[in-house]
């Protein structure tokens, strides 16, 4: 204990989004310092780390045999515990300018449907990384506090955070969820249909780095004022040889449409399930959305053509969950009070 409080002298507080795609690095009094993939380069049949990040994500798809480059996140969980740890330890004594001696407070936004087991592989990763103590804070919540919603106030609020791994949707009023939905619908499945669409439509072979590109580039949830194409490349699966081709808006919508549909289906289900005098305030507040999903083309007009409801997209959708865990810091007793606890005995 003694060790801790002096570790705790040389320490900034810290907030972090542990995303399937990034992690962002929020700390105390200097904000968000650091967005980097959740991407980690280890020599095979080994845990040598050879790159963190943003080097790493530069190495998907492109390493020798004796380098693999993984996603220790899945799905906004952990999917490998001792990698995810030593990618938190880098990502911790990085903000620190490498210090050896730091044994932050962290406070870690998780998705609202986290199990028990996943709950302890978090806690258990991050002290292991050097945290002096570890608060959980669901997403949706976070991300409510990141964009700036009266999330204390006894009224309704609603958030939609569709990120890499995970579409988190709540309902909140009075520093409390009222209702949550959370499903492993996001970034990457989206990457994956225009994957498997490329494969079927063209017997296109990409990876996900040129998928991820694609559906930045030219991916929409909703006809475009303008449709727009794009130069793709990939290895052509019949005469085995490197190809280029031209691929439309119109073609990528359709590719997407069901991962889109799938997040629709989740927040139609959360405004049935939404108390009356809550869903008589969602009239003139609307939904906010957030998370890098908020930034497809379209995805606004076609969640308020579905909905009837004014949508607001965040001003920084891929920063607000971080920004939530920051802002956290702050204030400890409110802190106590919205954070996930784990149940006795898991």
């Amino acid at each position: 204990m003694f060790l801790d409080s002096i570790f705790g002298l040389f320490s900034s507080d810290i907030g972090i989004d542990l995303g399937t795609a990034n992690t962002l690095v929020y700390v105390k009094g200097r904000g968000i310092v650091l967005c980097e993939p959740s991407v980690v380069a280890i020599q095979e049949g080994t845990t040598n780390v050879l790159a963190v990040g943003e080097e790493a994500k530069r190495m998907l798809g492109r390493t020798p045999g004796n380098i693999v480059a993984v996603r220790p996140m899945k799905d906004g969980v952990i999917f490998d515990f001792e990698i995810t740890e030593n990618m938190l330890r880098y990502f911790i004594q990085k903000v620190h300018n490498r210090k050896a001696l730091v044994r932050p407070r962290i406070v870690i936004a998780v998705p609202s449907g986290i199990t028990e087991v996943e709950k302890r592989a978090v806690i258990e990763s991050s002290e292991h990384a050097g945290a002096r103590k570890v608060f959980l804070v669901e997403e949706p919540m976070a991300a409510a506090i990141g964009v700036g919603l009266p999330v204390q106030e006894p009224a309704g609020n609603m958030i939609v955070d569709i990120g890499g791994g995970t579409t988190e949707v709540a309902i909140i009023s009075l520093a409390g969820i009222v209702f949550s939905r959370s499903i492993r619908t996001g970034g990457d499945e989206m990457d994956e249909a225009i994957i498997k669409y490329m494969n079927r439509q063209y017997n296109l072979l990409i990876g996900k780095n040129t998928a991820e590109n694609i559906k930045i580039k030219i991916g929409s949830a909703y006809k475009l004022d303008e449709e727009i194409s794009i130069e793709v490349k990939g290895r052509d699966q019949i005469a085995g040889l490197p190809k280029t081709l031209t691929v439309r808006s119109e073609e990528i919508r359709e590719a997407l449409m069901q991962p889109v549909n799938t997040i629709i289906e989740v927040v139609r289900t959360s405004l049935e399930r939404c108390p009356p005098e809550l869903a008589a305030d969602l009239v003139d507040r609307g939904i906010v959305i957030a998370g890098g999903g908020a930034l497809m083309k379209g995805i606004d007009k076609l969640l308020a053509e579905e909905t009837g409801l004014p949508i607001h997209v965040a001003d920084d959708p891929l920063s607000a969950v971080a920004l939530g865990a920051g802002k956290v810091l702050d204030e400890l007793k409110f802190l106590e009070k919205i954070q996930v606890r784990r149940k006795r005995g898991a």
